[in-house]
């Protein structure tokens, strides 16, 4: 009995040891969603400023980018470059979806920085976030010609997140 007292804490310490070194070796910067490879939210926003509104619908049959931004994001301001890039030189399909801010703080955002988007939704409530389970912008997202989701980037974009990760992907998608 006094043996089998001192193997319960030995097995656990091990126990408790090996699901720690294997939380270790997982990329603390991957979010998992549950969306990936599944249909996009359906949702429809009213447009910004002049810019039609922005609905699910506007995505079919093509491969694009949708990215959650907001005027009061520095992450958001970091990563415009790379988004002006990518609709200038790229010319990849750019929409946005204005996340919890003012139109008017998000209209002088874009007058400030650039517009890289086609379209751009206002989602003032966060409620078409939360469906596509945005845990903070920026967050953008890739949507296949099927209208599913076929990647999440949490966070700013980087010139290398661009090369090494979108461009490869809309390759693969077989984006014209």
């Amino acid at each position: 009995m006094q043996r089998l007292l001192f193997v319960i804490p030995v097995v656990l310490f091990l126990g408790l040891a090996a699901y720690f070194g294997l939380a270790l070796t997982r990329d603390p910067s991957t979010l998992p969603s549950a969306l990936i490879d599944k249909p996009a939210p359906a949702f429809a926003l009213a447009g910004l400023g002049t810019k039609p509104p922005l609905a699910r619908d506007d995505f079919a049959g093509q491969v694009v980018l949708v990215n959650f931004f907001a005027s009061w994001c520095v992450p958001c301001r970091a990563e415009h470059p790379i988004l002006m890039r990518m609709a200038e030189q790229e010319k990849l399909t750019l929409y946005g979806i204005a996340y919890k801010d003012r139109p008017e703080d998000a209209q002088r955002f874009l007058t400030q920085l650039g517009d890289p988007y086609s379209r751009i939704g206002v989602d003032q409530s966060g409620r078409v976030g939360i469906d596509f389970g945005v845990y903070g912008v920026p967050e953008t997202y890739v949507i296949d010609k099927a209208g599913n989701i076929r990647l999440r980037h949490v966070g700013p974009l980087t010139a290398s997140d661009l090369q090494n990760e979108i461009l490869p992907l809309l390759k693969q998608l077989g984006r014209s």
